[in-house]
C-alpha cells in the first residue's frame, strides 16, 4: 500500500511538471483586436509619448502645436496584439483606417512627416533627435542599429536623401511611392495586410467621400510573419525638427483576425501529451480513490467487527445479571419521541435522560442516553449495568434495561415522577416539609447501608449528591447514578489515578491522595444531610466569606450553641427541634475532616432513630494539615490528568479546640 502510493506521488510530480512545460511552449489563447476612434474627445485608452495633445473639438494633435520646431509626439494602442502563432503558423491579418491632416506653417522648411508604425509590443524608443529618427525618415541609418522588428507607413515631407515623399519600410528596407501631400487637407488612409496572400497594401486619397473598393494605392508582396514578432502593438509617430509642421490624427479604426492554434505538428504533439498525461492523471485518480475506498471499508468492516465483539462481551456479562432485559434501539427511539427535547428530563455530565413511555410494558421510564465518544461514559454504562442490575434495595433507583445499537450507549431506569431532591431544596418545585425531609435522609442512610454493609460485596458510590437522590410518588428517597460506583475491598478503598465526583461532595482525604472508599461516601452524605436541614448548597460563593462553605457554617453555630440557626427558613420553623438538632450534628459528623473520627453509616442510622445520643464534638471544626510534595499551605483538588493514589501523610492528625 505504501509502495503504490510513492508511485502514485511520483506519477503525479510528472504531470505536474509536463503540465508545467505546456504552460510555458503552449502559446497563449489569441483574440482578435477591434477598435474604433472616430474623435479623440473625452478619456480615451491610449498611450503617448513626447509632445502631444488633444484639442476642444477631439483632434490628436502630434507635434508642431505651436510656432516652435525639434518638435516629436508618439501614440500607440496600449494592449498587446496577438499577430502569429508560434505552433499553428498561423497569421493574422489586419486593416487600419485613419484620416488626418499635415499642415506646414512655414513654407520655407519641409518637416519630417509622420509614420503608421507596427511594431514589437515591448517597445523601445532610440534616443536621436537630429531629424526624424525613429519610426519616421525612410532611410534613417539608426533603424539598423536598433534590434526591433518594425514595419513603418511613412508620409514625409522631408527628403533627406532625395527620395520621393512616401515610403514603406520593413526592417530596414525601404520601398517608395510618389504621391503628393497636400498643405492642410484632410486624407484618408487605408492600410491592410493579408497573410494568406501574404500582401501589405495602402490607399490614400483626398476625396471628401471615398468608396474603398479594394484598389490600392500602393501594394507590396511580404511575409510580416518573417518581419515581425509574435505579439506587436500599433500607432503613430511624428517627428517635426527642421520645420514647423502641424500633424493632426481626426480618427483612428483597427481590426485584426482571430487566430486560434491549429493542427500543426506541434499542436498535435501537446494535444497528444495532454490526452496521454490525462489519462494517467484519470487512471490513477480512480486507482487512489478506489484503494482510499477500499481502506474505508476494510476500516469499517474492521471497526463493525470489533464493536460486535464488545457487545456480545457485554451482552455476555450484562446477561449473568437478573432484572434488567436488553432493549432495542428502536424501542427506546419509539418511547422518547426520537429523543426529542420536549421529553428531556434533564443533562448530566455523561449525557441527557429522556422521559419514556414503553407501550409493551405500559409503563413510563427514564432514558439516559450516553454522550457519543465519550471513552468515561462508556465506562460508566458497563459499571452502571454491572453494578446496579445486581443490586436491589427500596432505596436504589432499579434498572430496568439496557442498550448498545447504532453507537449508541442507552440505559433505562424505572420513572421518578418527583424527580430530584436538589430540585426541591434549590430549584422551583414545592418546598419539601419537615417529614418528609426527615424521611428522605433515612431512606439515603439505608441506601448507603446495603451498598456498604448488607450486599455481597462492598460498593462505594463516589458520586453522592442531593441531585442523584431521586424520589419516587411517595417522596421515597433512592440513589441512582451508580456510573462512578467501584466494587471495593472494605480495608483499602478504591485507588484511583483520576479524581471523580463532584467538589463540595468530596472528602478531604479523597482530593488529596485519590482514595475513595466508604468513609469518602459518609462524608458525601454528611454535606446532603446538612443541605437538606438547611435548604442550601454545599458551597455558595455569593454568600459571606464565613458563611460561603455549608460545613464550616454550620459546624461555626454549633459552636456558639446555635446550630437550629442553620435551619431552612423556608420551613418557618415547622420542625421538630430534637429531629433538626440530630440531623444536623450527624451531617456535621460524618463530615468530619478526618476519616478516622467519621462515624460508619449503621452508626449515622443508630443516632437518626433516636437509638443512641448525639455525637460529642470539637466546637470548632478541626483542621487537617496534609502533606504536600509541593509548598502549599492547603490540600487542594488535582485535575484528572494530575492526580496520584495514595495515603495522605498527616501531621498532627487531628487539633481539637473547645470540648
Amino acid at each position: 500500500m505504501a509502495n503504490f502510493f510513492s508511485t502514485l506521488s511520483r506519477l503525479f510530480t510528472l504531470i505536474q511538471l509536463l503540465l508545467f512545460f505546456n504552460l510555458i511552449f503552449q502559446s497563449p489563447t489569441a483574440l482578435s483586436i477591434s477598435f474604433n476612434f472616430s474623435d479623440f474627445g473625452g478619456t480615451r485608452k491610449l498611450n503617448f509619448s513626447n509632445d502631444k495633445f488633444v484639442t476642444s473639438n477631439g483632434v490628436l494633435q502630434l507635434a508642431g502645436s505651436d510656432q516652435t520646431n525639434q518638435s516629436t509626439g508618439t501614440v500607440f494602442y496600449p494592449d498587446d496584439i496577438p499577430f502569429h502563432d508560434h505552433f499553428s503558423g498561423k497569421t493574422a491579418d489586419f486593416s487600419t483606417h485613419f484620416s488626418f491632416n499635415l499642415s506646414v506653417l512655414d513654407s520655407a522648411d519641409e518637416g519630417d512627416g509622420f509614420s503608421f508604425f507596427i511594431a514589437p509590443s515591448v517597445l523601445k524608443f532610440p534616443n536621436n533627435d537630429s531629424g526624424g529618427c525613429p519610426f519616421v525618415a525612410s532611410n534613417c541609418s539608426d533603424l539598423n542599429g536598433l534590434g526591433n522588428q518594425i514595419v513603418l507607413v511613412e508620409f514625409d515631407t522631408y527628403t533627406d536623401d532625395g527620395s520621393s515623399n512616401a515610403s514603406s519600410t520593413q526592417n530596414g528596407t525601404s520601398m517608395t511611392w510618389s504621391t503628393k501631400l497636400e498643405n492642410g487637407s484632410i486624407a484618408k488612409v487605408w492600410i491592410s495586410y493579408n497573410s494568406q496572400t501574404e500582401n501589405l497594401s495602402l490607399f490614400f486619397t483626398y476625396l471628401e467621400n471615398p468608396f474603398f473598393d479594394g484598389n490600392s494605392s500602393f501594394s507590396q508582396s511580404i511575409n510580416l510573419s518573417q518581419v515581425l514578432p509574435d505579439w506587436v502593438t500599433v500607432g503613430f509617430s511624428s517627428s517635426n525638427v527642421l520645420s514647423t509642421e502641424k500633424l493632426s490624427i481626426l480618427s483612428w479604426e483597427f481590426n485584426s483576425t482571430d487566430i486560434k492554434p491549429g493542427d500543426g505538428g506541434k499542436s498535435s504533439v501537446v494535444i497528444l501529451v495532454a490526452f496521454v498525461v490525462g489519462g494517467f492523471l484519470l487512471a490513477g485518480v480512480v486507482v487512489g480513490a478506489l484503494v482510499f475506498y477500499l481502506r474505508k471499508i476494510s476500516e469499517k468492516i474492521a471497526k463493525r467487527k470489533e464493536e460486535i465483539a464488545q457487545n456480545a462481551a457485554l451482552e455476555r456479562e450484562f446477561e449473568q445479571s437478573t432484572g434488567p432485559r436488553k432493549f432495542s434501539y428502536a424501542e427506546l427511539v419509539r418511547a422518547t419521541n426520537n429523543f426529542s427535547n420536549e421529553r428531556k428530563l434533564g443533562q448530566g455530565g455523561f449525557g441527557g435522560v429522556y422521559r419514556g413511555i414503553l407501550s409493551g410494558l405500559n409503563a413510563q421510564v427514564a432514558v439516559k442516553r450516553v454522550s457519543k465518544g465519550s471513552k468515561q461514559g462508556k465506562k460508566e454504562y458497563q459499571s452502571e449495568v454491572t453494578i446496579i442490575s445486581r443490586l436491589r434495595h427500596r432505596n436504589l433507583v432499579q434498572l430496568v434495561g439496557w442498550c448498545h445499537e447504532k453507537g449508541e450507549l442507552l440505559l433505562v431506569y424505572e420513572f421518578m415522577p418527583n424527580g430530584s431532591l436538589d430540585s426541591h431544596l434549590f430549584g422551583r418545585k414545592s418546598t419539601l416539609s419537615w417529614p418528609i425531609r426527615y424521611k428522605i435522609a433515612q431512606g439515603l442512610a439505608s441506601a448507603l447501608l446495603y451498598l456498604h454493609e448488607e450486599w455481597e460485596q462492598c460498593v462505594v458510590h463516589r458520586d453522592i449528591k442531593s441531585s442523584n437522590v431521586m424520589l419516587d410518588s411517595n417522596f421515597n428517597a433512592k440513589l441512582g447514578d451508580f456510573g462512578l460506583a467501584r466494587l471495593a475491598d472494605e480495608a483499602q478503598g478504591v485507588k484511583t489515578t483520576a479524581l471523580a465526583g463532584t467538589l463540595g461532595y468530596m472528602a478531604p482525604e479523597y482530593i488529596s491522595a485519590g482514595k475513595a472508599s466508604k468513609e469518602s461516601d459518609i462524608f458525601s452524605f454528611g454535606v446532603v444531610a446538612l443541605e437538606i436541614g438547611c435548604g442550601r448548597k454545599t458551597v455558595e460563593t455569593k454568600k459571606q466569606e464565613d458563611e460561603i462553605s455549608l460545613v464550616n457554617w454550620v459546624w461555626e453555630l454549633y459552636g456558639n450553641g446555635r446550630v437550629l440557626d442553620a435551619a431552612d427558613r423556608g420551613l418557618h420553623m415547622d420542625f421538630d427541634e430534637a429531629q433538626m438538632e440530630c440531623l444536623l450534628v450527624v451531617g456535621l459528623w460524618c463530615a468530619h475532616p478526618d476519616h478516622c473520627l467519621r462515624p460508619s453509616i449503621r452508626e449515622a442510622i443508630h443516632v437518626l432513630n433516636g437509638g443512641a445520643p448525639l455525637p460529642d464534638l470539637p466546637n470548632r471544626m478541626p483542621v487537617l494539615l496534609y502533606h504536600v510534595p509541593m509548598s502549599a499551605t492547603e490540600a487542594v483538588p488535582r485535575p484528572a490528568s494530575d492526580a496520584v493514589s495514595g495515603e495522605p501523610q498527616i501531621s498532627n492528625s487531628v487539633t481539637v479546640l473547645g470540648r
